[in-house]
């Protein structure tokens, strides 16, 4: 069994986010965000939560850009030029293309974490990742850390 589990950090203080990742023994957070430097993201910025994981938790970072939107499909889902909807399709047609269930390994991801910032999974890519991952790999057990 594969244990992905996926969080946001947004509406979160740092001890309920930490507090979050090391109750659920994650070992690595790979950072599926598009932009992972603004200023706004506060103790998420990049270099700080890579410093504060292994700080705090000895847990693992990584940045993966391959599971985050394009530019256009972020853009266009943020000026509300696509509905939620129209964004998983379009999504989903990009994780096909970028075929990231063969360039992942599951033995890599169990244990890991997919960050972003949306504070529920209900709307946010992080969720669709997962579960594209959990559609083509074989015994995955999702689990959204809120």
């Amino acid at each position: 069994m594969t244990t992905i589990f996926t969080i946001g950090f947004t509406q979160k203080s740092a001890e309920t986010f930490f507090g979050l990742l090391h109750h659920a023994s994650v070992r690595r957070v790979l950072d599926t965000r598009l932009h992972n430097t603004s200023q706004l993201a506060g103790f998420a910025k990049q270099d700080d939560l890579r410093y504060f994981l292994d700080a705090i938790g000895r847990i693992g970072y990584r940045h993966e850009p391959r599971l985050a939107p394009s530019e256009e499909i972020f853009a266009d889902y943020r000026k509300k030029a696509i509905s939620w909807p129209e964004y998983e399709t379009r999504f989903h047609a990009l994780l096909r293309e970028r075929a990231i269930e063969s360039r992942l390994d599951p033995a890599e991801l169990d244990g890991a974490c997919l960050l972003c910032s949306e504070a529920t999974p209900q709307r946010c890519h992080r969720r669709l990742v997962a579960e594209y991952l959990a559609a083509h790999w074989p015994d995955v057990e999702i689990v959204h850390l809120v």
